[in-house]
């Protein structure tokens, strides 16, 4: 009797164990399977959250399916105490296992609120934008002029958040003036910048920073990259170039960038200037004439008149050879390539085609006769 009763114990010991296998697998495939998710989500982790908290919105968002199933996972290997707070995309279809793992590896938020200081050509703004986890784009959601002082309650609430992203934008062809104008009104940055970099030091990029950085590191990075950018290219210039140093290089990559906005067309028209200085020829370039006036702060805003033209001043290149004595703007890496590698041509001239582009030429009369098109063209968009 004793036996019969053992082995019916054994036997539905067997019977449980092979039951409680089969459920650990069924458990494994449905941690590591595809989720319900149909539409990518933004998931906001607060500071402190706990994992229950976390599973929570995730089962409210459509996210997850088995609540518990989520949470034994992530106490089986120890990441429910790694949650880490901040603002996470969470893609369609994403398993148990790939959303811990959003949640648990740290570093910046991927999706939620940024705060965009934009410094453009014209002016520098703030811009409030939130990612659409649906369209992976972001949306502006408030749109500030650089000068607000008195900030609307909307911005101090997504600014004050923890897991909102600062990001810095410096437009290619900023002078030094507009971007420490900029940093020195950024509301979340801080210390003084005591004195406006050299022109051209700064390299036009995005720079993603927190708040309460120091402006003088920000500016030292800035100056860095720059640095780094203009050693490489200079290391892998072309031969037979009329520059006599990497400043050099630095100006005229400036002019290039005020000259031309088309990223192809950069190279045709370092080939204009760097012909010109071979000829040699004046330069002849409205930018550089416009930076002797203004010195980089703000726009002229007016064209040229015929005695700025006509005045003998350092920046003036329709009255002094060669290159003015410093850069006009802060070139990006791209206009420092491309007259460091200029395109082989054999043009002299250039003049706007009227489509944000340029006509080039090689001789005088073939370029009279484009800048006598471009007038018709210009009196034409006057009507």
């Amino acid at each position: 009797m004793w036996k019969h009763i053992v082995a019916n114990v054994l036997t539905l010991m067997i019977v449980a164990l092979v039951v409680l296998g089969g459920v650990v697998a069924m458990a494994q495939r449905a941690f590591y399977a595809e989720g319900p998710l149909e539409q990518a989500i933004c998931l906001r982790v607060e500071p402190g959250a706990t994992l229950r908290a976390v599973t929570e919105s995730l089962t409210e968002q459509g996210a997850v399916t088995y609540p518990m199933l989520f949470r034994v996972g992530a106490q089986y290997d120890g990441r429910h105490a790694r949650l880490r707070y901040g603002s996470y995309l969470v893609p369609a279809g994403a398993s148990m296992d790939q959303i811990l793992d959003i949640v648990t590896r740290g570093g910046a938020s991927t999706c939620g609120t940024e705060v965009l200081l934009r410094v453009g050509i014209a002016a520098a703004e703030y811009q409030v934008r939130e990612l659409d986890p649906a369209t992976n784009r972001f949306v502006e959601v408030l749109d500030l002029p650089l000068e607000t002082t008195e900030f609307p309650a909307a911005y101090s609430d997504i600014a004050g958040r923890t897991d909102t992203r600062f990001r810095i934008a410096i437009a290619e062809g900023a002078t030094s003036w507009q971007i420490w104008n900029a940093l020195s009104n950024a509301e979340f940055l801080t210390g003084d910048l005591p004195e406006v970099p050299a022109e051209g030091s700064l390299s036009p990029d995005s720079y993603e920073v927190r708040r309460g950085e120091s402006r003088a590191e920000l500016v030292t990075e800035m100056q860095d990259r720059q640095s780094a950018i203009l050693a490489a290219a200079w290391a892998n210039r072309a031969e037979g170039l009329p520059l006599a140093s990497p400043e050099e290089a630095l100006i005229l990559a400036s002019i290039v960038e005020k000259e031309t906005g088309i990223a192809e067309e950069r190279r045709v028209v370092a080939s204009v200037f760097i012909n010109r200085l071979n000829a040699p020829m004046r330069l002849q370039t409205d930018p550089t004439v416009i930076y002797g006036i203004t010195r980089g702060e703000g726009v002229l805003g007016r064209g040229l008149r015929r005695s700025e033209l006509a005045a003998r001043t350092p920046y003036n290149t329709y009255q002094i050879d060669g290159l003015p004595p410093t850069p006009i703007a802060n070139p990006g890496r791209e206009a420092i390539e491309a007259v460091l590698n200029p395109e082989d041509t054999d043009y002299l001239y250039f003049v706007a085609d009227g489509t944000g582009g340029h006509v080039f030429s090689s001789t005088l009369a073939d370029h009279n006769a484009n800048v006598a098109r471009w007038r018709q063209i210009e009196a034409g968009q006057d009507q």
